[in-house]
């Protein structure tokens, strides 16, 4: 299922490298994540549908508005994602779920569950270097909002010099 539904999202961006390799890179993250953590097989496989799909009203909101701000992102994500699930076989409660993570992946309070803990975590590890983000901004995330044991580990190691 998410290695159609990874596809499916690749023909979705029609040629959008950037959207494309963001991602990747955030299913990535957040598939290591899950699994260092010891995610039960559902959990997981709702954090990689939803790191594949969780910035699927991207491309739309750039077209509409000329950029894609995590707000807005989080406003219109259900109306594109809702139709696109359709296409995969997905039992209610897991469809029902994406819709509210992808839907709250910029909010960082009221976490409710690891699939969205981690799923905020990934998402910040990438953005954080494809925003160029300060250290100083990055440590400000982990201080707030990071919570696994396993984020915290890569954080350290990837942007804030620490040894593990």
């Amino acid at each position: 299922m998410i290695s159609r539904m990874t596809e499916a999202m690749i023909h979705f961006y029609k040629g959008s490298v950037r959207d494309i390799e963001h991602f990747l890179k955030v299913h990535a993250y957040a598939r290591l994540i899950g699994r260092l953590e010891g995610l039960d097989r559902e959990t997981q496989d709702i954090l990689e549908m939803a790191a594949v799909v969780h910035d699927i009203s991207c491309p739309i909101l750039r077209e509409r508005f000329g950029n894609a701000n995590g707000k807005l992102q989080e406003e219109m994500s259900g109306e594109i994602l809702a139709p696109f699930l359709d296409a995969f076989e997905i039992p209610m409660e897991v469809k029902e779920r994406l819709l509210f993570l992808v839907s709250h992946h910029h909010t960082v309070t009221s976490v409710d569950g690891m699939d969205y803990q981690i799923l905020l975590e990934a998402d910040f590890l990438v953005n954080a270097k494809e925003g160029n983000m300060t250290k100083d901004a990055i440590q400000a995330f982990c201080d707030h909002t990071v919570k696994t044991a396993a984020g915290k580990r890569l954080f350290d190691s990837m942007y804030l010099g620490k040894e593990q």
